[in-house]
């Protein structure tokens, strides 16, 4: 069994041929997928989707990029929908910091402190966004003394890095970056990883593969992430497999 443990399968690009994908994930036996929230207006939908598809379940967070649109009511409709959901529900995410976009420094960390505190009052998870941003990241989650783990998503950087989130409680998204060549530190880093710590994803429609730029990606292609991982990694197929499932299972609640 495979989990795609981050994939946006509820963005519009997907309304087409959702259904296709799906089943064509049920026979690759990529059996869950895991879509993290990404704005409030969006969160409905993911709900009805996963109350539609037994493989899909959600997250629900506000992505630093869309905070420009950002109000306090949102975390109030994060709350309620945390509390209505609260047996299926499996994290607070994709939340984080982003230097790379045009969003208002300190509103992002704001909001992100924010999120963090809610999933501390509602033992949850979170699924951590990050660009140029691990040090920052790091003193938050730090300063907060937040415990309740996660999943860091798309993760690229050093090892160094990587188990000062490990210690922290957090798993290693390792999605397509690592087919790419030119992601030698990543993928040095992904190489030396405890097991133990990584989780796979796709995070469709974006980071497509190499040899796919250009293109949508899509969790069908989570089977290639898998093959490249392998080919990073000293372990047997079925250990790898079995491991990065079961990764995934210890990182959220209700999965």
């Amino acid at each position: 069994m495979l989990i795609d443990s981050h994939c946006h399968l509820d963005f519009s690009c997907f309304d087409h041929d959702r259904v296709e994908i799906l089943g064509n994930c049920r026979k690759l036996s990529i059996d869950t997928i895991v879509i993290p929230g990404t704005q409030a207006s969006q969160w409905q939908k993911q709900i009805d989707l996963c109350h539609l598809y037994p493989q899909l379940r959600f997250a629900l967070g506000l992505h630093p990029y869309f905070l420009n649109s950002f109000e306090s009511e949102h975390l109030v409709n994060l709350t309620y929908l945390l509390n209505q959901y609260q047996n299926k529900v499996l994290a607070i995410g994709e939340i984080g910091l982003d230097s790379h976009i045009d969003v208002n420094w300190q509103l992002q960390i704001q909001v992100f402190e924010q999120q963090l505190t809610i999933a501390k009052e509602n033992l949850l998870p979170v699924i951590l966004h990050h660009r140029n941003s691990h040090n920052e990241l790091i003193r938050i989650l730090k300063a907060t003394k937040f415990s309740q783990g996660g999943v860091v998503h798309a993760f690229s950087g050093s090892i160094q890095e990587a188990q000062t989130y490990i210690d922290l409680g957090f798993k290693i998204g390792v999605g397509g970056g690592i087919t790419y060549a030119r992601a030698n530190k990543t993928r040095k880093t992904i190489a030396r990883l405890p097991l133990s710590s990584l989780v796979l994803e796709t995070d469709a429609p974006d980071m497509p593969l190499m040899g796919k730029q250009g293109q949508r990606n899509s969790p069908v292609y989570l089977v290639e992430i898998f093959e490249s991982l392998l080919s990073l990694r000293k372990e047997t197929k079925l250990q790898v497999l079995q491991a990065c499932s079961r990764n995934v299972l210890d990182s959220f609640v209700n999965l």
